[in-house]
């Protein structure tokens, strides 16, 4: 098995939790915010789901340059929105790890705006990073701000307050 499979595998575990969090997600509450300096609910939750995008363009680029790039992400306004993003958005970019070779994740990859370089890493480190630990940071967040709204957070790792059964 390659690494994009042993990827691909980890991506689909993980996911598990995730879509019990966006599922709970209180569409009357999309607006809210825990902070001013907060994003929004809804405005996370499409963050997370667009997160698993970056895979395509990072296997199929050497570099991201925000430099005079024009980026509308996408937006959702219901759990059953994210849901049905989140899955076709794993799927996608699961399949496509899979079928990635060690060697085209090896590859080096670069974050840039413009003269200004954010670093070079090979793909396989900024898949983990931007895509899969991205995903579970802001994951983390979103259950934080379920818990803010007194709403259940489902069991990720392990019992949560609310669910101390597994």
């Amino acid at each position: 098995m390659g690494i994009g499979e042993h990827m691909a595998n980890e991506m689909r575990h993980e996911a598990v939790a995730t879509r019990k969090v966006l599922e709970r997600l209180p569409d009357d509450k999309f607006d809210w915010q825990p902070h001013d300096k907060s994003m929004k609910l809804g405005a996370l939750a499409s963050h997370l789901v667009n997160n698993f995008g970056w895979a395509d363009m990072i296997l199929s680029s050497s570099e991201l340059d925000f430099g005079g790039m024009d980026f509308t992400p996408n937006e959702y306004h219901s759990a059953a929105e994210c849901v049905a993003a989140f899955d076709k958005a794993l799927e996608a970019t699961a399949n496509l790890l899979a079928s990635t070779s060690d060697e085209a994740l090896r590859d080096t990859w670069t974050l840039r705006d413009g003269e200004r370089v954010y670093f070079t890493q090979p793909k396989i480190g900024v898949l983990r990073g931007f895509v899969l630990n991205h995903n579970i940071h802001h994951r983390a967040q979103l259950a934080m701000y379920l818990r803010l709204n007194d709403i259940p957070v489902p069991q990720i790792y392990g019992p949560s307050a609310d669910e101390p059964d597994m």
